[in-house]
């Protein structure tokens, strides 16, 4: 146990965390596919994730990072290797729920490691710093229960459940809401 725990703060004072850029976008695509194809089976089609979603991640992400990047931010994780998590929110997205959290994905190998807690961290105070405290809220699929429970310990409230889709490539699942009235509730002040 001692030993993960000083893996751990290792881990944290190595990890660096940043506005993404465009050079970004394929270390960006790569995870993101990789984090589907661990997570979405079942919800996403097998055809469309044994296909080449890194393309299709590819075109996303060099879109979404290209200039000018108004109302959203998207925010890396950078192990010294390359990229090794990211958040990306949408301001304004929905009147009554606020910001959307649309993507957080960390590499598979380093979870359990805070770096998503502090990609969550960022995400919001990027958020805070273009406006006011308000809401903040993100969609989780029923079969991501890691992410559930994740979201359960940051003090994400369920607030609906409804079927979600079509995803890219075909298929549905049921997806749950997940609310903090505050986003300012999700900055982790580091000591």
């Amino acid at each position: 146990m001692a030993d993960s725990r000083n893996d751990q703060r290792r881990l944290v004072g190595v990890v660096k965390y940043r506005e993404a850029t465009e050079q970004d976008a394929g270390d960006i695509a790569a995870l993101h596919a990789d984090s589907w194809r661990r997570h979405y089976r079942g919800a996403y089609l097998d055809s469309y994730l044994d296909g080449d979603i890194v393309a299709d991640r590819l075109e996303l992400w060099t879109s979404r990072l290209a200039p000018p990047r108004l109302d959203q931010y998207t925010v890396v994780a950078n192990d010294g290797g390359g990229v090794c998590g990211f958040a990306h929110t949408v301001f304004d997205h929905d009147p009554k729920w606020g910001a959307l959290l649309d993507n957080l994905h960390v590499r598979s190998d380093l979870k359990g490691h805070g770096i998503g807690t502090r990609l969550l961290s960022h995400a919001a105070h990027g958020l805070l710093q273009q406006r006011p405290p308000g809401p903040i809220y993100l969609w989780v699929l029923d079969q991501n229960k890691a992410a559930q429970s994740f979201y359960d310990a940051r003090g994400g409230t369920r607030v609906e459940s409804t079927l979600r889709g079509p995803f890219p490539g075909g298929g549905t699942a049921m997806g749950h809401r997940y609310f903090w009235p505050d986003a300012s509730l999700l900055v982790v002040r580091d000591t």
